[in-house]
């Protein structure tokens, strides 16, 4: 039979009451009684049943992430470093995919399985400002990405338009000149297409080089498919260009493979920078030059935030820290389709 806390109290010579004081770092604990309790929980192999303690203090020990889309590769890698700095306090993540569905998106928000787990982060793509009140929760809540500022919940985003800002500077630089956006979203206020097609825009405009319309493409989806569907238009359109921004990482390579299909040359004829600096972006052929927009820092932070909040769930108003407003920093990574 499994050892039992009475069993390792009996064998260090303490109270059981002492040893849930040591499992649970309680600070006055002499380190004389802590190492012969630590001794006999090693000697017994004894395992804490965590579940009981969460829910003594009315706790799972579990948070939710939820995300719209993880065929997308950077949310996958942003749901892989969620999860290690979530292990590194010793939280579990339940992840939850909307599709960037509006309906599920609530759900997320105001449905059953929210009493499941002791806070959230939450990336929306399908609610947007419009909608802010339905953020007013009474659950731990860390809000991502760009649809929504000006919530009472802590928020951590990109530093979206400096960062496009940036890449396409990098191409003008290099001495380019015909520049074209892929990934646009026309109409669109807040989300991340309409911040990076503002940074695309100013670098330019900075640069004394006027905005081509012809050279703005739209995409609905952020896919490998829409990216080379969108190239082989421009291509088609006779529009002359020398390089190419685009706003995902995913869009960049089918803008290679539609390049490459026509064999235009990569980075001879045509430079191309993505957005997101996601693995697959170092093995592309050429290798992808990209924005690296500081993934495994949000996911600290939201982390950081998260578990602030969950200990303060009973507190007072006035006794919680304010709200934080987090833009993680970036970096232009440069690879071979730069040049």
């Amino acid at each position: 039979m499994a050892a039992t806390m009475r069993d390792v109290a009996l064998l260090a010579g303490v109270s059981a009451k002492t040893v849930s004081n040591v499992v649970n770092a309680h600070p006055h604990v002499s380190e004389s009684t802590r190492k012969k309790v630590l001794q006999a929980i090693e000697k017994l192999d004894y395992e804490l049943n965590v579940t009981a303690r969460n829910l003594r203090k009315g706790r799972t020990g579990l948070i939710g992430l939820a995300l719209p889309e993880l065929k997308l590769p950077y949310f996958a890698e942003l749901a892989d470093s969620v999860i290690v700095e979530a292990e590194k306090v010793g939280l579990r993540v339940l992840i939850e995919q909307t599709n960037a569905d509006r309906d599920r998106e609530i759900d997320v928000l105001h449905g059953q399985r929210r009493f499941m787990t002791d806070g959230l982060i939450f990336s929306p793509l399908a609610l947007g400002m419009d909608d802010i009140h339905l953020f007013k929760v009474d659950f731990p809540l860390v809000l991502l990405g760009e649809r929504v500022f000006g919530s009472t919940n802590d928020h951590i985003t990109m530093s979206n338009v400096e960062a496009a800002k940036a890449a396409t500077r990098q191409l003008i630089e290099s001495g380019r000149r015909r520049i074209a956006v892929v990934g646009a979203h026309p109409g669109e206020v807040v989300g991340s297409a309409a911040l990076r097609e503002q940074g695309y825009r100013t670098a330019l405009t900075e640069a004394g080089i006027p905005v081509d319309e012809n050279l703005v493409r739209t995409t609905v989806l952020w896919h490998r498919s829409t990216g080379a569907e969108a190239t082989d238009e421009l291509i088609d359109s006779g529009e002359p260009f020398d390089a190419v921004f685009a706003l995902n990482d995913a869009l960049a390579m089918g803008v290679l493979h539609s390049l490459h299909a026509h064999r235009i040359e990569v980075p001879g004829d045509v430079a191309v920078i993505g957005f997101d600096n996601i693995e697959d972006a170092a093995y592309t052929r050429p290798t992808l030059s990209t924005v690296s927009p500081g993934r495994e820092e949000i996911a600290r932070r939201a982390i950081e935030l998260l578990e602030m909040r969950i200990g303060e769930a009973n507190a007072a108003p006035e006794h919680r820290r304010p709200i934080q407003r987090v833009y993680a920093d970036f970096e232009v990574v440069l690879r071979e389709s730069t040049g």
